[in-house]
């Protein structure tokens, strides 16, 4: 039977962060510690699935017992462990899924398997549940848009039976939005992550400077009845899907680099950045460093550089917004989560809640905190599960490709 208090220790190592949760009945957090790799994968502009998995092993009993004493409960307290076991980098999820499998087995506790993309979805609604301070009974469907850096798809997710199910709606074929952002920011001599910069930068340009556009996905007629080639297309497959409703970030992304390319944008970058940025490090024969504030940011990017920031974000967010609520249209969906790291992006948030109330679709989206990967949001979605006794079996390993629904 389920605990007093109902109590859950998340623990969330998909990607590039230790994270370590208390969350109670799924609806209250006690607990939220996030430990950032940033500064170990900034260097390379992107994560390196070994240092990730790395950092992981160093960070998980630290940020673990900190999650607990700040929630000011023991191991003898919880009512279950939950950990993200896919989908992600196969070596971190792996050093979450042991370190939550040795905790269980110790302590005589359940372990719950969760999704991590049903994990953001409940990120939103773990915020929701908090703001009304109430059961989360009596919830509605929604279409939740998960889009972060690994991610960008739509799905129905419906109560029922004490539990969540979800449909696949509409997914990228490529690039995952938040990739893009990383991308056209290492490109132009940014930081990492990419989105943070280009967000931030955006606002000073012209969205209409640099005309991008994005065509229809259409399905490709060759391969129509052929075996899927790529995990992506084995895990969730687009062929069912309504074309309408598929993104692609690729070929932005290109739009970007043949800009850049036309314009010698590149070649002014790494000229500026050693002059602004380098000369300290000349001596030494450092690698030339990105800029570390949104000053220097500013200082290192002409105006030419500022308008196709804003142009290229203005690009995805109205992509993102149209091909969601267009979906939310043909199923008659009444609201709308949006949720993921790129959930963050303030445009985004304006553009998107603006249009939805225009259209009178409610809209919801998580804290900033709770956007990015966290452990909070995996014992939020674990909660269910820990009421209809779905437990993970003692073989649960790491799923790199795991397909919600």
């Amino acid at each position: 039977m389920v605990g007093i208090r109902g109590l859950i220790l998340g623990i969330e190592t998909s990607c590039d962060e230790t994270a370590a949760a208390v969350v109670e009945r799924g609806e209250r957090t006690l607990s939220s510690v996030v430990a950032s790799q940033i500064s170990t994968h900034v260097r390379y502009g992107g994560v390196v699935p070994e240092l990730a998995s790395r950092e992981h092993l160093r960070a998980i009993v630290p940020v673990v017992r900190a999650a607990l004493e700040q929630a000011q409960v023991t191991l003898g307290d919880l009512d279950a462990i939950a950990v993200t076991s896919g989908p992600g980098l196969a070596g971190a999820l792996l050093v979450g899924i042991t370190y939550a499998k040795a905790l269980a087995f110790a302590n005589s506790l359940p372990l719950i398997g969760v999704n991590h993309l049903e994990g953001h979805i409940h990120a939103v609604l773990l915020r929701e549940r908090e703001q009304r301070r109430t059961e989360p009974a009596g919830e509605e469907a929604a279409l939740a848009l998960v889009v972060s850096g690994g991610h960008t798809h739509l799905y129905l997710a419906e109560p029922g039976e004490g539990t969540w199910r979800y449909r696949l709606i509409g997914r990228t074929v490529d690039d995952a939005a938040g990739e893009a952002y990383d991308k056209v920011a290492k490109l132009l001599g940014l930081g990492y992550p990419g989105g943070p910069w280009i967000d931030a930068l955006a606002a000073f340009g012209d969205p209409q400077a640099v005309p991008f556009s994005f065509a229809q996905v259409k399905r490709k007629a060759h391969l129509t009845g052929k075996t899927p080639r790529t995990k992506a297309q084995k895990t969730a497959p687009t062929a069912k899907l309504n074309p309408r409703f598929l993104f692609s970030f690729s070929g932005i992304k290109t739009a970007v680099l043949r800009y850049v390319e036309l314009h010698g944008m590149r070649a002014e970058a790494a000229a500026r950045a050693k002059r602004l940025f380098g000369r300290e490090r000349a001596e030494r024969q450092a690698p030339v460093r990105p800029p570390q504030t949104r000053d220097e940011a500013l200082a290192f990017c002409p105006q030419p550089t500022l308008d196709l920031l804003a142009s290229f974000q203005s690009a995805v967010v109205g992509d993102l917004i149209k091909k969601t609520l267009a979906a939310a249209e043909s199923l008659g969906a009444a609201r709308i989560f949006v949720t993921g790291g790129v959930a963050a992006n303030r445009e985004l948030r304006t553009r998107f809640t603006a249009e939805a109330e225009r259209r009178g679709v409610r809209i919801a989206f998580p804290t900033p905190a709770l956007s990015t990967d966290n452990a909070a949001m995996i014992a939020a979605a674990a909660w269910p599960r820990l009421l209809a006794r779905e437990f993970a079996p003692a073989a649960l390993t790491a799923d790199p490709s795991l397909a919600l629904g």
